[in-house]
């Protein structure tokens, strides 16, 4: 049985489209489209491009906005709103700005049928993080979340998250550049590649052994 579950798993591939070019950003997106599950915009490319730039991509794949969202809660909430409303599938919000927040994006992301993920921790640092990212991955729960992000930098606390948000989605950034390891397949529901793709002669190719690897490793 052990065997069949472990065949059975299956980790998704999401783009981190942290460009500039709104031309580059489409290209690279249409390249790999195929292989991918979804597409997660960050701030450089929306303040280059405008807020309209979420609803070009989302024709191609979902779209994530990782806007990281930490303000207080009604500030949160007309952020989470506006990428809704341009057809963002989805929104990154950081555990720590507090239960209310989160709550109040959350309820957002309920009016248009979207989803919200929780930051419990970045990939470069964990000073601040260490004491309390346990205590925001059970807020998650708690509060009804759709997944956690997790650092794929620090495997062992990607470990210790799944047990704390159990079937709750586990999103891993920080493969590739970040030197993040593939060990947390093991735990994680989707992995989040950026420069290694978008940086790539062959953006196509790139990914494809990306998902090689992925596999591999499961």
């Amino acid at each position: 049985m052990r065997s069949i579950t472990r065949s059975m798993k299956k980790v998704e591939l999401i783009l981190a489209l942290d460009v500039l070019e709104k031309d580059r950003a489409l290209k690279v997106a249409n390249d790999v489209k195929e292989f991918i599950s979804h597409i997660k915009v960050n701030y450089p490319l929306i303040l280059s491009n405008g807020i309209e730039i979420i609803e070009e991509l989302s024709k191609i794949k979902p779209v994530i906005a990782d806007f990281k969202i930490a303000d207080i809660p009604y500030t949160s909430s007309l952020i989470a709103r506006i990428a809704f409303e341009n057809c963002a599938s989805a929104v990154i919000v950081h555990g720590f700005a507090g239960r209310e927040t989160v709550k109040e994006v959350l309820n957002v992301a309920k009016d248009y049928g979207g989803e919200v993920y929780v930051v419990t921790e970045l990939t470069s640092s964990e000073e601040f993080f260490k004491d309390v990212s346990d205590r925001i991955a059970k807020m998650a729960v708690d509060l009804g979340c759709h997944g956690i992000v997790a650092p794929s930098t620090r495997p062992k606390r990607v470990r210790r998250l799944k047990e704390i948000v159990g079937d709750l989605k586990i999103l891993c950034p920080g493969i590739g550049a970040q030197g993040g390891s593939l060990e947390v397949v093991k735990y994680a529901t989707h992995v989040i590649v950026g420069r290694i793709i978008y940086n790539s002669e062959n953006p196509k190719e790139s990914t494809k052994e990306i998902l090689k690897a992925i596999n591999d490793q499961i």
